[in-house]
């Protein structure tokens, strides 16, 4: 039986620096539209979308432009995609949502299904992840909204550990997909283009 979706937001991290693609990687054209939006396809049957991005970004003005709110990271805690994971936390948390769905900006052949699977089988988990035969992806993830303050905790002490890591500490549940190639991530414009031509 599917669960239901109605309290769980997505959010698209696209507040990375793109240094290996060499540009704002989220606004990158994927057959013709911004590479975030091809992302941004596997929350569309949540109650919302939020994204994380950088202020000034082209990723912050196209996601306004969507009608999208948008979260930044703290300034004082470490770089990393977990403080956009916490933004992300801390916005949904008033707002009557149970969970956050989260998945990169670079992997615009997510499976249609992955939020669904994600909280079909989390259980009493506090958190899920996607697993396939390559290994874990772990910012395909859902967390329950209240992995915030475990989240936040460890931060604060200025260490940003590996986002799997924080996964364990959450007793995160892996969820097995079989088909790796809809978790590619784009790091290059190569791999982009060789995304691009996958059907």
């Amino acid at each position: 039986m599917s669960a239901s979706l109605t309290d769980i937001a997505g959010l698209l991290i696209a507040g990375g620096r793109s240094v290996r693609f060499g540009e704002e990687k989220a606004m990158a054209p994927f057959r013709g539209a911004p590479l975030m939006d091809a992302c941004a396809r596997a929350f569309e049957p949540l109650a919302a979308l939020v994204v994380s991005a950088r202020p000034g970004s082209g990723a912050e003005a196209h996601a306004r432009a969507r009608g999208c709110d948008v979260v930044y990271d703290d300034p004082a805690w470490p770089e990393g995609p977990l403080a956009g994971v916490a933004a992300g936390l801390r916005w949904a948390k008033p707002r009557s949502l149970a969970w956050l769905a989260t998945a990169p900006c670079d992997a615009p052949l997510l499976p249609g299904d992955l939020v669904q699977r994600l909280r079909t089988e989390i259980g009493a988990g506090r958190a899920a992840y996607a697993l396939t035969p390559q290994g874990p992806h772990p910012l395909c993830a859902l967390w329950r909204i209240d992995t915030l303050e475990l989240i936040e905790a460890r931060l604060r002490t200025g260490d940003h550990p590996a986002v799997r890591e924080m996964l364990a500490a959450c007793g995160a549940v892996a969820v097995r997909f079989d088909d790796d190639r809809a978790f590619t991530n784009a790091n290059t414009r190569d791999e982009l283009a060789a995304l691009e031509q996958r059907p």
